[in-house]
Protein backbone atom coordinates (compact mmCIF):
# COMPACT_ATOMS: atom_id res chain seq x y z
CA UNK A 1 0.00 0.00 0.00
CA UNK A 2 2.90 2.18 0.14
CA UNK A 3 2.88 2.61 -3.49
CA UNK A 4 -0.58 4.31 -3.32
CA UNK A 5 -0.15 6.33 0.32
CA UNK A 6 3.30 7.73 -1.64
CA UNK A 7 1.15 9.24 -4.11
CA UNK A 8 -2.10 10.96 -3.45
CA UNK A 9 -2.11 14.01 -2.04
CA UNK A 10 -5.60 14.16 -0.30
CA UNK A 11 -7.08 11.60 2.50
CA UNK A 12 -9.18 9.85 -0.52
CA UNK A 13 -7.20 8.69 -3.66
CA UNK A 14 -8.12 10.29 -6.97
CA UNK A 15 -11.39 9.33 -8.74
CA UNK A 16 -10.21 6.36 -11.21
CA UNK A 17 -7.06 4.04 -11.16
CA UNK A 18 -6.41 1.81 -14.05
CA UNK A 19 -4.51 -1.95 -13.19
CA UNK A 20 -3.77 -4.63 -15.48
CA UNK A 21 -5.26 -7.13 -12.82
CA UNK A 22 -7.95 -7.68 -9.66
CA UNK A 23 -6.70 -7.87 -6.34
CA UNK A 24 -8.22 -7.39 -3.17
CA UNK A 25 -6.48 -5.93 -0.08
CA UNK A 26 -8.18 -6.73 2.97
CA UNK A 27 -11.57 -7.43 1.35
CA UNK A 28 -11.51 -4.10 -0.09
CA UNK A 29 -11.52 -3.68 -3.99
CA UNK A 30 -7.79 -1.98 -3.81
CA UNK A 31 -5.38 -3.51 -5.89
CA UNK A 32 -2.59 -5.36 -3.17
CA UNK A 33 0.38 -6.56 -4.80
CA UNK A 34 2.39 -4.52 -7.28
CA UNK A 35 5.76 -5.53 -8.89
CA UNK A 36 5.86 -3.50 -11.29
CA UNK A 37 4.63 0.21 -11.55
CA UNK A 38 3.80 -0.35 -15.42
CA UNK A 39 1.01 -2.58 -14.83
CA UNK A 40 -1.14 0.40 -12.75
CA UNK A 41 -2.20 3.59 -13.89
CA UNK A 42 -3.35 6.75 -10.87
CA UNK A 43 -5.05 8.74 -12.93
CA UNK A 44 -5.26 12.46 -11.59
CA UNK A 45 -8.24 14.33 -10.82
CA UNK A 46 -6.13 17.51 -12.59
CA UNK A 47 -8.81 19.56 -14.49
CA UNK A 48 -10.63 16.62 -14.33
CA UNK A 49 -14.56 16.51 -15.81
CA UNK A 50 -17.04 14.65 -13.66
CA UNK A 51 -17.06 11.13 -14.18
CA UNK A 52 -19.62 10.00 -16.40
CA UNK A 53 -21.28 6.74 -15.20
CA UNK A 54 -23.76 5.18 -17.58
CA UNK A 55 -25.59 2.35 -16.96
CA UNK A 56 -26.72 -0.07 -19.93
CA UNK A 57 -29.90 -2.47 -19.52
CA UNK A 58 -28.91 -5.90 -21.94
CA UNK A 59 -32.16 -6.90 -22.16
CA UNK A 60 -34.88 -8.31 -24.68
CA UNK A 61 -38.55 -6.71 -24.39
CA UNK A 62 -41.71 -8.16 -26.38
CA UNK A 63 -45.25 -7.12 -25.82
CA UNK A 64 -47.34 -10.61 -25.01
CA UNK A 65 -50.95 -11.83 -26.86
CA UNK A 66 -52.33 -9.63 -24.24
CA UNK A 67 -50.71 -6.47 -24.60
CA UNK A 68 -48.34 -7.03 -21.90
CA UNK A 69 -44.71 -6.63 -21.67
CA UNK A 70 -42.62 -8.89 -21.01
CA UNK A 71 -38.53 -8.15 -20.06
CA UNK A 72 -35.61 -11.21 -20.78
CA UNK A 73 -32.60 -9.58 -18.68
CA UNK A 74 -29.28 -10.58 -19.66
CA UNK A 75 -26.73 -8.50 -17.75
CA UNK A 76 -26.33 -4.78 -16.44
CA UNK A 77 -23.05 -2.84 -18.01
CA UNK A 78 -21.70 0.39 -17.64
CA UNK A 79 -20.18 2.85 -19.65
CA UNK A 80 -17.46 5.29 -18.10
CA UNK A 81 -16.41 8.80 -19.51
CA UNK A 82 -14.08 11.23 -18.34
CA UNK A 83 -12.14 13.87 -19.75
CA UNK A 84 -8.85 16.49 -18.96
CA UNK A 85 -8.49 20.12 -20.01
CA UNK A 86 -4.96 21.70 -19.87
CA UNK A 87 -3.76 18.37 -18.39
CA UNK A 88 0.02 18.38 -18.20
CA UNK A 89 1.51 16.08 -20.88
CA UNK A 90 4.03 14.70 -17.67
CA UNK A 91 3.16 13.59 -13.84
CA UNK A 92 6.46 14.54 -12.67
CA UNK A 93 9.81 16.54 -13.77
CA UNK A 94 11.89 13.25 -13.91
CA UNK A 95 11.42 9.96 -13.34
CA UNK A 96 10.41 9.60 -9.53
CA UNK A 97 11.21 6.02 -9.62
CA UNK A 98 8.75 5.10 -6.88
CA UNK A 99 9.43 2.18 -4.08
CA UNK A 100 6.58 0.27 -4.63
CA UNK A 101 6.71 0.02 -0.59
CA UNK A 102 7.22 3.24 0.78
CA UNK A 103 5.60 5.22 -2.34
CA UNK A 104 8.88 7.31 -1.37
CA UNK A 105 10.73 8.42 -4.76
CA UNK A 106 14.14 6.64 -4.96
CA UNK A 107 15.35 8.94 -7.89
CA UNK A 108 18.70 11.03 -6.28
CA UNK A 109 17.42 14.18 -7.78
CA UNK A 110 13.65 14.37 -5.73
CA UNK A 111 14.95 16.84 -2.75
CA UNK A 112 12.66 18.17 -0.68
CA UNK A 113 9.83 19.93 -1.10
CA UNK A 114 8.71 16.94 -3.24
CA UNK A 115 5.70 19.33 -4.99
CA UNK A 116 8.76 20.92 -6.80
CA UNK A 117 8.49 18.35 -9.53
CA UNK A 118 5.07 17.49 -9.54
CA UNK A 119 3.09 19.11 -12.52
CA UNK A 120 0.01 17.58 -12.36
CA UNK A 121 -1.55 18.46 -8.64
CA UNK A 122 -1.99 15.17 -7.23
CA UNK A 123 0.82 13.20 -8.63
CA UNK A 124 -1.30 11.25 -10.99
CA UNK A 125 -1.14 10.92 -14.62
CA UNK A 126 -0.07 13.18 -17.12
CA UNK A 127 -1.19 13.13 -20.56
CA UNK A 128 1.72 11.00 -22.29
CA UNK A 129 1.11 8.06 -19.34
CA UNK A 130 -2.74 8.43 -20.26
CA UNK A 131 -1.91 7.88 -24.53
CA UNK A 132 0.46 5.17 -23.20
CA UNK A 133 -1.62 3.51 -21.60
CA UNK A 134 -4.03 3.51 -24.35
CA UNK A 135 -1.43 2.33 -26.69
CA UNK A 136 -0.21 -0.54 -24.88
CA UNK A 137 -3.31 -1.80 -23.73
CA UNK A 138 -5.53 -3.21 -26.29
CA UNK A 139 -7.30 -5.83 -24.09
CA UNK A 140 -9.25 -5.25 -21.20
CA UNK A 141 -7.92 -4.01 -17.76
CA UNK A 142 -9.56 -3.14 -14.43
CA UNK A 143 -10.66 0.04 -13.50
CA UNK A 144 -11.48 0.94 -10.07
CA UNK A 145 -13.62 4.27 -9.01
CA UNK A 146 -12.90 5.85 -5.75
CA UNK A 147 -16.53 7.27 -4.93
CA UNK A 148 -19.25 7.12 -2.22
CA UNK A 149 -21.16 3.79 -3.01
CA UNK A 150 -21.26 1.87 0.41
CA UNK A 151 -23.83 -0.20 -1.02
CA UNK A 152 -21.13 -2.25 -2.56
CA UNK A 153 -19.78 -3.03 1.74
CA UNK A 154 -23.47 -3.93 2.45
CA UNK A 155 -22.27 -7.26 4.27
CA UNK A 156 -19.38 -5.12 6.70
CA UNK A 157 -20.68 -3.92 9.95
CA UNK A 158 -19.19 -0.29 9.10
CA UNK A 159 -20.69 0.13 5.62
CA UNK A 160 -20.17 3.97 5.96
CA UNK A 161 -16.83 3.95 6.64
CA UNK A 162 -15.68 2.68 3.00
CA UNK A 163 -15.45 6.46 1.64
CA UNK A 164 -11.53 6.98 1.86
CA UNK A 165 -10.71 4.01 -0.92
CA UNK A 166 -11.54 2.26 -4.07
CA UNK A 167 -14.89 0.96 -4.09
CA UNK A 168 -15.66 -0.98 -7.20
CA UNK A 169 -13.35 -2.61 -9.83
CA UNK A 170 -14.80 -3.20 -12.87
CA UNK A 171 -13.09 -4.91 -15.95
CA UNK A 172 -13.40 -2.74 -19.07
CA UNK A 173 -12.03 -1.39 -22.47
CA UNK A 174 -11.11 1.52 -24.00
CA UNK A 175 -13.75 2.41 -26.76
CA UNK A 176 -12.40 6.07 -27.40
CA UNK A 177 -9.84 7.35 -26.60
CA UNK A 178 -8.70 10.95 -28.42
CA UNK A 179 -6.19 14.07 -27.57
CA UNK A 180 -5.28 17.20 -28.53
CA UNK A 181 -1.95 19.23 -27.96
CA UNK A 182 -3.37 23.06 -26.57
CA UNK A 183 -0.12 24.84 -25.64
CA UNK A 184 3.46 23.52 -26.02
CA UNK A 185 5.47 24.74 -22.74
CA UNK A 186 8.98 26.16 -23.00
CA UNK A 187 11.21 22.95 -21.57
CA UNK A 188 8.74 21.62 -18.72
CA UNK A 189 5.54 20.34 -20.56
CA UNK A 190 2.87 20.71 -22.44
CA UNK A 191 -0.77 20.93 -21.84
CA UNK A 192 -2.94 18.56 -23.43
CA UNK A 193 -6.92 17.86 -23.76
CA UNK A 194 -7.91 14.10 -23.17
CA UNK A 195 -11.29 12.45 -23.58
CA UNK A 196 -11.49 9.08 -22.68
CA UNK A 197 -14.52 6.55 -22.95
CA UNK A 198 -14.63 2.38 -21.03
CA UNK A 199 -17.09 0.01 -21.58
CA UNK A 200 -17.17 -2.82 -19.27
CA UNK A 201 -16.83 -6.46 -20.79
Amino acid sequence: MGYFDGRKKYSRPQGMMWTESEDTYDALTVPASITDQSTVLITSDHNRSPIDISPVRIETRDRMINGRMRSYHVADKITVACSWEMLPSRAFAEDPAFSLSTGIPQNASFTAPFEDFRYTVDGGAGGVELLDWYENHTGSFWVYLAYDKYTNFAEEVDKYDYLNVYNEGIEMFISDFSYEVVKRGNDNFDYWNISVTLEEV
